[in-house]
């Protein structure tokens, strides 16, 4: 099949340090590649792919200090707008910017929404463009608007080798992603201090969360078992992952997916999240982590995090989230898009693709 990939202009493909939407759509395209696929990725720059890259920018815009991406992102889909008839397959990962420019090809334009779905802000446009396609990313996300027009569910894979199985041997809790309100490192703070176990957070700040990081995170490192880490990158994941006893996912709202849980399960090392979103759907209770609701259970987890076998958590990995399963799922959803009966498709009852 053609298949166009529209990424994000925010990061490179994949990302320099942090971005989970651009690792995901590089996995993806790499595995589209790897199954004989012609694909052609609208990304930044300084992206790097086995696919035929279009560079629509010059490099990620985010570490260009470019904060609003409206524009630059539009100069990309009117590129591919020139260039749509070339593909059988439009498969987009920028939100919902293309539905006006595109609703006279949504036969063949499928949208991944990579973020959280439950601010009425975004719903006028599912109901102004009934006719683009949508794929969520677990079955949580699409709660708040379950009668948009979704034709599938499919939970995001990495490659098999790209991290390594640890040993856990630093014997630390590890937390890592984005300092925020929203994904609480205060109580990975907490649930290490009650647990009597060591911290490391490796995570960016965001210039939103600023004051956040300032008035509430900072206050609590100097405890001299806490450590920031600050912003890694994919090359430094593998052992940071893999040698933590386990990784706390203590999020305090809905997550959509929680890339972070797959690349810790990747690493054979067990996850300890709250109950939030998409977390039940990842995990599964007792053979790749734990699933809690309070600081004390978290403890508990913690103390218990030895008796879990990491060569269960890792097969857990292999069996449901690498990225070959994932292109698979995709391709059946584009292919029943590229057939003719598939340009009909709208309104379909959703079906999950997680097998």
């Amino acid at each position: 099949m053609r298949i166009a990939q529209i990424a994000p202009l925010a990061e490179a493909v994949p990302p320099r340090l942090y971005g989970g939407t651009e690792r995901v759509v590089s996995w993806l395209t790499e595995a589209l590649v790897d199954l004989g696929h012609d694909v052609t990725l609208f990304a930044s720059g300084d992206s790097t792919t086995s696919a035929r890259l279009v560079p629509c920018v010059e490099r990620g815009l985010r570490l260009a200090g470019i904060n609003d991406h409206v524009a630059s992102t539009l100069a990309m889909l009117d590129r591919v707008q020139r260039s749509a008839d070339r593909f059988d397959i439009l498969h987009f990962h920028v939100d919902m910017l293309h539905f006006p420019m595109f609703r006279e090809r949504a036969g063949r334009c499928l949208t991944t929404l990579h973020g959280r779905q439950d601010m009425p802000d975004f719903w006028p446009a599912y109901r102004t463009f009934p006719e683009m396609k949508l794929v969520s990313i677990s079955d949580a996300q699409r709660a708040p608007i379950a009668d948009a027009n979704f034709i599938g569910t499919v939970y995001h894979g990495l490659p098999e080798s790209q991290i390594a199985p640890g040993d856990g041997a630093g014997g630390y809790l590890a937390f890592i992603g984005r300092i925020s309100p929203e994904k609480r490192p205060d109580r990975a703070i907490e649930i290490a201090r009650q647990a009597g176990m060591r911290l490391k957070i490796a995570a960016k700040i965001d210039r939103a969360d600023t004051d956040y990081f300032r008035d509430v995170i900072e206050p609590l490192l100097g405890d001299p078992t806490i450590e920031f880490v600050g912003e890694i990158g994919d090359a430094d994941k593998p052992r940071f992952l893999g040698d933590a006893a386990a990784m706390l996912f203590p999020v305090d709202w809905p997550e959509p997916f929680g890339l972070v849980m797959i690349e810790a399960m990747a690493a054979a090392t067990p996850v300890i999240a709250w109950r939030n979103g998409s977390t039940p759907e990842v995990i599964d209770h007792g053979r790749s982590g734990w699933l809690v609701s309070s600081i004390d259970e978290a403890v508990a987890a913690a103390k218990a995090v030895r008796a879990l076998p990491r060569a269960g958590v890792r097969d857990c990995f292999e069996e449901r989230f690498t990225a070959k399963r994932m292109a698979r799922d995709y391709l059946r959803i584009y292919e029943g898009l590229a057939a003719p009966a598939g340009r009909q498709m709208s309104g379909a009852r959703p079906i999950t693709l997680v097998a």
